[in-house]
């Protein structure tokens, strides 16, 4: 993780911590107010606000600092569906979201900017630019962005009432205890691998987590999940799945070693996002205000290839012990 050490000069002091590294050590504001994990003085936690004497050793760490620029990259994007409100892309696995700590290129960000035209926003300010969810970097599928400041608030809002639908599909190591259950516990960082996030045993530590899963094929070892999430917690899947005692096929934080696919990567994809939109014109309102129907929209991703080759052989190798149906509903519908 990125960070700094210093020792605060004394005669440059008394100062307020973030006025000292945002002067004397070129640390811009935004940079000291996003991700920030750690602040010490001393060796004992600190607030941006402390007051330095002068002598003290100043130690801050980030989990995700903001690059200093962004820059629009030409790269080729599977859209969805488009209006001048929102972009809705199929995520391509390998594709990290936005900018961060060992990804400045090649983002998500990157390629809407330049999809958009938006050379103008460039700079911190377009840091996450429309980005109001994520998924992680192994996890292809439905992803929604906002085109403009009006639209992303919307978005945000029904992300944070819980309003979205979020579907995924996901291959699995082992079978569930049942074809159908619900998940509700809360998830922390695992504080022996930064990276990583388990389910806490205290309730009082980490946050909510609640996913619903359906079992919809079983072959041999593996399962072929449906997996809804209420919350929207980072690697709630994946620490779910686990926790379930069935990581997901190739998962290299969280799963195990395959021996029948030695080379597979994260079989977990955004397959269905339901969403309401900002505002859908009609011929009556289409002068006005950004207002009207607002009905729920429905985005689906296809399977991906990945998915297709290793259930390909899953039936190959195995006899399914759930009715087929349910798979091609997954490959079809």
């Amino acid at each position: 993780m990125p960070s700094i050490r210093f020792t605060a000069d004394i005669s440059l002091c008394p100062l307020r911590l973030d006025i000292y590294a945002s002067t004397v050590q070129n640390i811009s504001r935004s940079r000291l107010k996003t991700g920030l994990r750690l602040i010490s003085v001393n060796g004992k936690a600190a607030k941006l606000s402390l007051r330095l004497k002068g002598g003290e050793e100043v130690f801050i760490e980030w989990e995700d600092p903001l690059p200093e620029f962004i820059e629009p990259q030409n790269i080729p994007l599977d859209i969805l569906f488009e209006n001048e409100d929102v972009t809705v892309v199929n995520k391509a696995q390998g594709m990290v979201t936005h900018p961060g700590a060992g990804n400045r290129s090649a983002t998500l960000v990157n390629a809407l900017l330049y999809h958009w035209g938006s050379a103008e926003k460039l700079g911190e300010a377009a840091f996450r630019t429309g980005i109001v969810h994520r998924l992680d970097k192994d996890t292809s599928g439905v992803l929604i962005a906002a085109k403009n400041r009006e639209a992303e608030v919307f978005l945000q809002t029904e992300f944070k009432k819980r309003r979205v639908k979020k579907e995924y599909i996901a291959i699995v190591q082992g079978h569930p205890p049942s074809l159908y259950g619900e998940i509700k516990n809360h998830i922390a960082r695992s504080p022996s691998n930064r990276k990583k996030f388990a389910v806490s045993k205290n309730p009082e530590t980490g946050k909510s987590a609640y996913t619903v899963y359906r079992c919809i094929g079983i072959y041999g070892p593996y399962s072929l999940m449906r997996i809804q999430i209420k919350t929207g917690r980072t690697h709630q899947i994946r620490v779910h799945m686990k926790h379930l005692g069935c990581p997901v096929l190739g998962d290299p934080l969280y799963g195990k070693k395959d021996a029948l696919f030695t080379d597979a990567s994260l079989m977990l994809h955004a397959r269905r996002l339901g969403i309401r939109l900002p505002y859908i014109k009609t011929e009556e309102n289409s002068g006005a205000l950004k207002t009207g129907k607002r009905d729920l929209q429905t985005f689906k991703a296809p399977v991906p290839l990945r998915f297709k080759k290793v259930l390909k052989t899953l039936h190959t190798e195995f006899e399914a012990t759930v009715l087929p149906e349910n798979t091609e509903k997954v490959l079809y519908d």
